[in-house]
């Protein structure tokens, strides 16, 4: 069952957006060589809680930490740690809060330091095929018309999207029907309605689709140890077009 957002629910989404928003925008500043995962995590949590928020994903399943910080060949999950950041490294930072109830989420890839230009190409195609898709987020369209718009843009830049992760409906829970796969054909799917809100998140590996989860049983990586980019915000439908809520602005 999809759940509809009424316009307060949709404005205690915003505040938990722009919470989430600012967190990563923090994240962009540190992100340097020689930090480490466990510090970009710890100043996220503060932020958070001096917002009056909660961390979304600390606890969540059990997943130990506020943010999931994946490195390089890491897709998804990467739990903070000791390990610092090196030039030339990419990594990707997925950030969820909850506040009055509702959730916000929403994920960057950044590089560290210089990166090569096969990694910055990676990074532009991810980027922009999240914005394929929310360009799709229209009151009548399919939910597979997102999906659609995303794999092609992907593939046409012959580069692959992740399968076995897609994004979700979210609301009072981070993760709500529907399943938002980022592949797809088009015309097909639930229509899209006005008070839709779903976390659109596009995976893109610069080899094979393929994943595996390592021993820690969170952290998701390419099969084939390629690089791979994460981009996501929360978007709602509305009568004026999809609206990002997981942004500073507004």
């Amino acid at each position: 069952m999809i759940e509809l957002k009424s316009k307060e629910q949709l404005g205690r989404m915003r505040k938990a957006g722009r919470i989430v928003a600012e967190t990563l925008e923090l994240m962009r500043e540190m992100v340097a060589p020689g930090v480490t995962t466990e510090q970009l995590d710890r100043v996220a949590e503060d932020y958070i809680g001096k917002c009056n928020a909660i961390p979304a994903f600390k606890g969540y399943n059990g997943f130990p930490a506020t943010l999931c910080t994946s490195i390089n060949e890491e897709v998804v999950h990467g739990i903070p740690g000791l390990r610092a950041l090196k030039s030339g490294d990419i990594i990707s930072i997925d950030c969820g809060a909850i506040i009055d109830g509702y959730v916000g989420d929403s994920a960057i890839t950044l590089p560290v330091g210089k990166i090569s230009r096969e990694l910055q190409n990676l990074l532009a195609v991810t980027e922009e095929s999240l914005r394929c898709g929310i360009a799709q987020a229209l009151k009548g369209n399919r939910l597979f018309d997102i999906s659609c718009a995303i794999q092609t843009y992907v593939e046409e830049n012959t580069m692959s999207v992740v399968r076995d992760y897609v994004g979700h409906g979210i609301g009072r829970k981070m993760h709500e029907e529907p399943q938002v796969p980022n592949f797809g054909k088009p015309g097909r799917g639930p229509r899209l309605e006005v008070g839709m809100v779903l976390a659109i998140e596009p995976m893109v590996n610069l080899g094979g689709y393929q994943v595996e989860t390592l021993e820690n049983q969170w952290t998701v990586v390419t099969k084939d140890r390629r690089a791979s980019a994460h981009f996501e915000h929360t978007v709602a439908i509305t009568e004026n077009g999809p609206e990002i809520l997981t942004r500073i602005e507004g």
